[in-house]
């Protein structure tokens, strides 16, 4: 069964850091896109950053030179590292096993992480 596990949340202030990991189970991060999500109060969960299966990477405009994803294909895990936090940043954070169209599984989502960046 496939498990992804958020970690690394918490309350920070403007201009600090946070590492955000994904670690994954019943699958390997290796062979998929992974994702990061987020979703604040009363918005649509948008895209924050993605990583393909042949590693590279898209993200979202308002994260690019804060936000770094990356994984450790020998823990099985997925980071995003945020830095130079800002207020709006504040949401949950999900991370996502993209679909595949050559494996031909679907989407899996994990239960996300509250990162809150206060002013």
């Amino acid at each position: 069964q496939v498990q992804l596990v958020e970690s690394g949340g918490g309350l920070v202030q403007a201009g600090g850091s946070l590492r955000l990991s994904c670690a994954a189970s019943g699958s390997m991060v290796s062979m998929y896109a992974m994702g990061w999500y987020r979703q604040a109060p009363g918005k649509q969960r948008e895209l924050v950053a993605i990583m393909t299966s042949g590693g590279s990477t898209n993200y979202a405009d308002s994260v690019k030179g804060r936000f770094t994803i990356s994984r450790d294909n020998a823990k099985n895990t997925v980071y995003l590292q945020m830095n130079s936090l800002k207020p709006e940043d504040t949401a949950v954070y999900y991370c996502k096993r993209e679909r595949s169209g050559v494996l031909k599984t679907p989407d899996y989502w994990g239960q996300g992480t509250q990162v809150t960046v206060s002013s």
